[in-house]
């Protein structure tokens, strides 16, 4: 598969320092290094360590020309405690401003690499808006990695630019996207508080930053692939005029057992046990039940969730993110819960080797938060979703998967919000789960799902939409240089 022609070309990633960023960036790097391109993975010093095991971990590294330079993250500049290097880790939420504060101090150690490397192109996290600049400093072009899709990244710009929200007064009243084809409806409730009441601070500013330098940049390389969402893909590029590649699903490099479980965190359960267990359960009879890095359910929900569980009788596995008290306590779970569910559920409390499980045989559905990577990976592995939203552009991701792809059932989320989620009851969840893993709705809704894991698939190969998108950048770049 490697390009030997491209083996003049050295491309800079520079991503942003939260799990649900770095993870694609890591698959991006194996993606281009597969086609013979070098790359320089530009991170900070713990960071360095994980992408450097997650990078060359396959058996056929030795052929990767991937590099990592670590620079130093100015968290005590920016008033942060000491160690803290990705932002997922912070102890209290009021910490992420900080954080982009001290992103901010990252652009001199940036600008040292650019003239040291002098590399053909820099491929930047949307939240670095000041990488443009930097870039142009040394005549480099600049790529934006927004970390999602098509379709959200369409519509969250003509909900910028229309702000239909403020034609509806309830919070629940719908309205239609303007523009975008489709006609998608939202309601207000399903927007942040800082889109629909035009809030004025530093993370609106942030995103200000992030779309000028955008719009100055050299263009945008999407995590997707064109059978996906292709009247997104010419929508965005031809409606709204933007340029973009798409060289997706990135986590499809991950073939061996071995670089599935290395990607992200390190895994809180043993690989071999995991699959021992799926291989005990028939094909598609498990519901895989995964919220992502950062939600934070309260014990409430969390409750709900078991008991739903519990209630809707399929075979699961339940991830559930450490990090709180009550969950290292387990007061969340009912009394007696995981005796009785001894041989039906497998909780795992931490982080989980999710594109191992989700392309396993025997499971038959997936239960997420509709974050981009999640979304991807569960298409990619021809899995119908019951969908979750809870932030970020995650509402919008879920219209993709129910209403337009038709491989989803939403359980009911309404309300945009940060931290603990919905409260959504025992009975949505267990009449969700039933409509995707039980009746002719659900065999109709994974057929969907499985041609759609087909194409994902092809997309990469050799020939594919994505694969010749790649090399179409590549070759673009080669001539911009």
């Amino acid at each position: 598969m490697g390009s030997p022609s491209h083996d003049s070309v050295h491309i800079l990633l520079f991503p942003f320092m939260a799990q649900g960023h770095m993870i694609p960036v890591s698959d991006m790097a194996k993606v281009f290094a597969s086609h013979g391109v070098k790359i320089t993975i530009v991170t900070t010093p713990q960071n360095a360590i994980r992408f450097a095991q997650t990078t060359q971990s396959r058996k056929h590294s030795s052929g990767f020309d991937i590099h990592v330079k670590a620079i130093k993250f100015p968290s005590e500049e920016a008033g942060l405690p000491k160690g803290f290097e990705t932002v997922d880790s912070l102890p209290q939420p009021e910490l992420v401003n900080k954080f982009f504060i001290a992103t901010r101090l990252l652009q001199a150690p940036l600008e040292e690499v650019l003239n040291e490397f002098k590399p053909t192109c820099l491929v930047a996290d949307i939240f670095y808006p000041w990488a443009t600049e930097a870039a142009a400093k040394f005549g480099i072009p600049r790529l934006v990695f927004h970390g999602t899709g098509f379709f959200s990244l369409s519509a969250m710009e003509c909900v910028r630019l229309y702000k239909p929200y403020n034609t509806v007064s309830g919070e629940t009243d719908p309205f239609v996207i303007p523009d975008l084809p489709g006609g998608i409806e939202l309601t207000r409730s399903q927007l942040p508080d800082f889109v629909k009441d035009n809030v004025l601070n530093d993370l609106t500013q942030l995103l200000k930053e992030a779309r000028e330098s955008e719009l100055k940049s050299y263009g945008v390389v999407v995590n997707s692939f064109y059978e996906l969402e292709p009247v997104y893909a010419d929508y965005y590029r031809n409606g709204l005029g933007r340029k973009a590649w798409h060289i997706g699903p990135v986590s499809l490099c991950n073939k061996e057992t071995e670089e599935k479980v290395q990607r992200g965190k390190g895994v809180s359960i043993d690989e071999h046990e995991c699959l021992k267990w799926l291989d005990s359960k028939k094909p598609d009879s498990v519901v895989y039940v995964c919220f992502g890095s950062v939600a934070d359910f309260n014990s409430t929900q969390l409750k709900e969730v078991a008991v739903a569980l519990e209630a809707a009788g399929q075979d699961f596995i339940w991830v559930v993110r450490k990090g709180k008290d009550e969950v290292d306590q387990d007061e969340w779970l009912p009394e007696g819960f995981e005796e009785r569910m001894e041989s039906k559920g497998l909780i795992i409390r931490g982080w989980a080797p999710q594109v191992l499980i989700l392309d396993h045989p025997s499971v038959g559905g997936f239960v997420t938060h509709c974050g981009w990577n999640s979304t991807l990976e569960g298409i990619s592995a021809g899995l119908p979703m019951v969908t979750w939203p809870l932030a970020a552009e995650q509402f919008y991701n879920e219209k993709l998967v129910t209403q337009l792809l038709k491989i989803g059932v939403g359980v009911g989320a309404q309300k945009w919000i940060r931290r603990f989620g919905d409260s959504v009851k025992k009975e949505a969840i267990v009449k969700a789960v039933s409509q995707i893993m039980v009746g002719e709705e659900a065999e109709v809704r994974r057929s969907r799902a499985r041609e759609l894991g087909k194409q994902a698939r092809r997309a990469v190969e050799e020939g594919g939409s994505s694969y010749q998108d790649f090399n179409k950048l590549i070759e673009e770049l080669k001539s911009h240089s």
